[in-house]
């Protein structure tokens, strides 16, 4: 049964998640602080985490990353706050996708069904574009003798473009195959984590692989070839 931890101190929220995914056929369990949600994280080794970003104790940024230092589980953030600069804080510290409060139950399901999606058809094998190498059994990403950390949306993004080098894809497919439904917002998620992905795959210095198709989308440049 698919494992479901929500971290979240609104208890008619929390209430309303739990009971509404437990419907669904998820396994549900509920910590209403920041270290509580780690330390049921750590002991049950959940498949997704559904984490507000304002908790009494601890600031769910800094939750995010914890988690993401320790393990690749899914992260949904819940966020009241409007400023994009708060949502690319989230993306950054590791989380998978946010989703603004108010929003539709329906929706949130959508969502944490595309992420487990995302992640169980991941494919195997290895990827080599350029000096880039990609694993996707064992989700390891390396460029020349680098290894790079992913979060799991940028591994996703990542390996797409992988399967598809030297050819442009258009924005819309990207946000379909990658976050499985159709965006509407203030923020282009492909846009935000294209340039994560640029940050952490040029860190070396090396050159950039991704070219960016004007009013189109994106290309990972290189001959691809699959083991």
């Amino acid at each position: 049964m698919t494992q479901v931890l929500i971290i979240e101190d609104e208890p008619d929220i929390s209430d309303f998640l739990s009971r509404g995914l437990a419907l669904q056929g998820y396994q549900v369990r509920v910590a209403n602080a920041g270290r509580k949600g780690l330390e049921l994280a750590r002991a049950t080794q959940p498949d997704v985490v559904i984490l507000d970003l304002i908790l009494p104790d601890m600031d769910g940024i800094d939750v995010c990353r914890e988690l993401r230092s320790e393990s690749d589980v899914a992260v949904l953030m819940l966020t009241a706050r409007t400023l994009v600069g708060d949502r690319v804080r989230g993306l950054e510290a590791g989380a998978d996708d946010y989703l603004p409060k108010p929003f539709a139950f329906d929706e949130l399901l959508a969502r944490v069904r595309a992420v487990l999606r995302r992640r169980s058809s991941a494919g195997e094998g290895e990827m080599r574009v350029a000096d880039l190498l990609i694993d996707t059994r064992g989700r390891r990403v390396q460029r020349g003798s680098r290894h790079i950390e992913l979060t799991a949306k940028e591994f996703s993004l990542l390996s797409l473009l992988a399967r598809h080098a030297g050819r442009p894809l258009r924005r819309e497919f990207i946000l379909q195959q990658v976050w499985g439904y159709d965006f509407e917002g203030e923020t282009d998620p492909v846009k935000v984590y294209i340039n994560l992905l640029r940050r952490k795959l040029n860190a070396g210095g090396e050159p950039d692989l991704i070219r960016t198709v004007r009013d189109y989308g994106y290309a990972l440049e290189g001959e691809p070839s699959e083991s």
